[in-house]
């Protein structure tokens, strides 16, 4: 392996400056446009959701609230399974180890399983326990317990994605993503409005189209391992390897789902009101994450393959253009937002009060979009370019320094919460940016 911060110096082949940023403009926009409609049809999941779960109530409302953060938080720790997964694929297929590829997404795929499982087997029983942990709700109880049955879906889902990501496919996700946004939105209005299941059917509805579409993954990654002639059968130094790789990724993650889990139970400490104001203003946050991380996926993505390859000069001209796609997508989010924030409130069925805070939290939202920004595209290209352990120290540093803050904010105010979390985004942009400016995450070859 070679690590290279440093660039030639002298070209003998010089290129137009210009064509070459279109090249590189286009390689992003291949895979982040259709990662986008891939991601956002997580968020959507979950505004759909509390749409339809608004019509029965604040109560249901926050008790959505504090369960979706639970299930968010359960499942958000496996997120390495499609992180790890698209950044080890395309090292191996940069450097034309098409067959080593799939099997790597082969034991994603074992591993998601594995998981899952032992997700729902410990959480079923502790429900009450996990929700008493954010505030309790018997509502929340309700619906966390029928979710827990979609983890091992959830979860191959992910690692699914991952392999056809790291293959450079972002098609195959949108489309999906897109069917599985399908089916949860028709279910959840049959089994919550139609046959009157209450929260318990929004949570059925949304366990259905992800198992679904962990069918159709299971079945891509299947003929893919028979085309380029990779093992079906679990291989347990595969499992383990895949474990050990994504174990700093693992902490990395913890430690963003410890702040939105502090958050939001500085939220449900408020009342009801201000967790149902905080719930939808942090979904709304989430589609707006899930636009930028689209862009840090194709980082993902690209950076893997040209590490793979060998190729530092191309892995830093791209690094830099997705910087300015990210500050750019984020501006324009943050602007709209500002625009629309008065007409979101009554989407969700919400009432006065609820729609006062709501409004008030929005403004905070979209001025911290810039911040947002720059952090997802860094934080995709330390991904890809598998820097998994300064990502997990650097995890760890942010958590530290907003825990107390937000502890003295937490009776002030939704807004003051919000801007808690704005700290907490600058705190990660100076960690990552430090890293990147160091040049010390680029390190090449198949496998870091």
């Amino acid at each position: 392996m070679k690590v290279g911060p440093e660039l030639r110096k002298h070209d003998p082949h010089p290129v137009d400056e210009k064509k070459h940023k279109e090249n590189i403009d286009g390689e992003i926009l291949r895979l982040a446009v259709p990662a986008f409609f891939a991601l956002v049809a997580e968020p959507l999941f979950l505004l759909t959701d509390a749409m339809i779960v608004g019509r029965l109530g604040t109560e249901h409302q926050a008790g959505l609230t504090i369960a979706g953060q639970a299930m968010a938080t359960l499942v958000g720790c496996c997120v390495f399974l499609a992180y790890a997964t698209t950044a080890a694929v395309a090292r191996q297929t940069g450097a034309g180890r098409l067959r080593e590829a799939t099997r790597q997404g082969v034991d994603g795929i074992w591993l998601a399983l594995l998981l899952g499982t032992a997700i729902a087997l410990v959480g079923i029983p502790l429900s009450p326990d996990i929700v008493g942990l954010l505030g309790e709700s018997t509502y929340a109880t309700e619906y966390l317990r029928v979710a827990l049955l979609g983890t091992p879906g959830m979860l191959v889902v992910l690692a699914g994605t991952g392999v056809l990501r790291g293959l450079q496919n972002g098609r195959f996700p949108l489309q999906v993503s897109l069917a599985m946004f399908a089916a949860n939105l028709v279910l959840n209005v049959l089994f919550v409005l139609v046959f009157g299941w209450g929260i318990a059917g929004s949570a059925w509805g949304t366990v259905t189209a992800q198992t679904g579409g962990a069918l159709v993954y299971l079945g891509a990654v299947v003929r893919l391992a028979r085309k380029h002639g990779s093992g079906l059968r679990p291989d347990l130094r595969g499992l383990r390897a895949a474990a050990t790789s994504g174990f700093a990724l693992v902490v990395r993650t913890v430690t963003l789902q410890a702040t939105l889990v502090l958050s939001t139970r500085a939220a449900a400490q408020q009342g009801a009101d201000t967790a149902a104001a905080y719930g939808i203003s942090s979904r709304i946050w989430l589609l707006s994450a899930f636009l930028l991380d689209a862009v840090a996926i194709a980082g993902q993505s690209l950076l893997g393959r040209h590490l793979g390859a060998g190729d530092v000069a191309r892995a830093r001209a791209v690094t830099r253009r997705m910087l300015w796609w990210g500050l750019g997508a984020a501006c324009a989010f943050g602007g709209v937002l500002l625009v629309t924030r008065a007409w979101i409130p009554p989407l969700f069925d919400a009432d006065p009060a609820v729609a006062d805070l709501l409004t008030r939290a929005l403004v905070v939202v979209a001025l911290i979009q810039p911040l947002g920004g720059l952090v997802f595209v860094l934080d995709g290209v330390l991904i890809g370019a598998g820097d998994m352990r300064y990502l997990a120290w650097a995890g760890v540093v942010t958590l530290v320094a907003f825990a107390p803050v937000v502890w003295l904010v937490s009776g002030l105010g939704i807004v003051a919460l919000w801007a808690s979390l704005g700290w907490w985004m600058f705190v990660r942009l100076v960690t990552l940016g430090v890293r990147a400016r160091s040049g010390r995450w680029l390190v090449t070859g198949a496998v870091r």
